[in-house]
């Protein structure tokens, strides 16, 4: 009876299945509940306030009075960045090199974790190392802009997909999941029924991973989709630059000369304010409609990876 009493005083009383149930917040709860509130303000407000300058008209942009709500409700600034023409292909062209990007990371980062996580791999702790080892040290900008045009892969798509399809990181992450996730017993037992290594890894491991290889590919296509630097260094050609660059070009030459520039064919009417919010928006989007589906997957994908190493 004294211990009922003091699992009701601390807020929580047990239930019949043991689990507890919560009947009255404490001040500590309000505090991180208004915390956990102010810091999902601060990523959707923002977004919200985007949202509201594309769409409303340039005269109450330009005046300052567009907050949370559009004033003066138009699709001008979308309907120009669609005839321009320009970001819409960036857009499409970054989806393709977007996606073979994360599958060709995938593969890549499966075929380094998988051997490093079993123990009877020979070696496995040298090459470990040699594969850790870059994600502490790196050649630097220059060596690594020598060693692209020696490849001959300056502005090439390909530029922007192989440099970058290994991350140490994600690698650190399916090695620890593989080997806290799937019993040595269950490959022993597949071994002794004949199956090969290739055979477990793509019949037993990998359908048993699915939350840290969805954890994983949404790393690698969020970590591409909104990676700019690369196609500033190594792109030339107008047709090869991605979505973020093009936007960022945009914005740089808004806040420069107050212009934005699009071609003479896409009939310009919006300020670059408006133009810039919708552009901004056109190029979000995509991530924020992938996220929901992934969103369980993610979550315990990051669990196991952090909490399990």
């Amino acid at each position: 009876m004294a211990k009922k009493k003091e699992e009701v005083v601390r807020g929580a009383e047990v239930t019949s299945d043991g689990s507890r149930a919560i009947n009255k917040f404490r001040v500590s709860d309000f505090v991180m509940m208004a915390i956990i509130i102010i810091l999902c303000l601060t990523c959707i407000l923002p977004f919200i306030h985007l949202a509201a300058k594309s769409i409303s008209s340039d005269a109450a942009v330009v005046a300052k009075r567009v907050f949370l709500w559009p004033k003066g409700f138009t699709l001008a600034a979308y309907k120009s960045i669609f005839v321009d023409g320009g970001l819409t292909y960036s857009m499409i062209y970054s989806v393709i090199v977007t996606l073979i990007f994360t599958v060709l990371g995938m593969v890549v980062c499966t075929c380094a974790a998988y051997p490093l996580s079993k123990r009877r791999l020979k070696g496995r702790m040298f090459f470990t190392f040699l594969l850790m080892f870059p994600m502490y040290f790196g050649a630097g900008l220059i060596p690594a802009y020598l060693l692209m045009k020696q490849l001959h892969l300056l502005d090439t798509m390909w530029v922007l997909i192989l440099p970058l399809i290994y991350s140490p990181y994600n690698m650190l992450i399916m090695k620890t999941s593989l080997q806290t996730s799937i019993p040595d017993s269950l490959e022993e037992s597949a071994f002794l029924d004949g199956a090969s290594n290739f055979q477990i890894l793509f019949r037993i491991v990998l359908p048993l991973s699915k939350p840290v290889l969805a954890t994983l590919s949404l790393f690698y296509a969020v970590g591409r989709w909104n990676a700019y630097a690369d196609n500033k260094y190594y792109i030339k050609t107008d047709s090869l630059k991605m979505a973020q660059y093009k936007l960022s070009q945009m914005v740089s030459s808004a806040s420069e000369a107050q212009t934005i520039s699009l071609s003479e064919a896409a009939a310009v009417t919006s300020t670059p304010e408006v133009l810039q919010a919708a552009a901004i928006m056109i190029v979000t989007i995509p991530i924020i409609c992938i996220y929901p589906f992934l969103q369980k997957y993610f979550v315990k994908g990051v669990m196991i990876g952090a909490v399990k190493g």
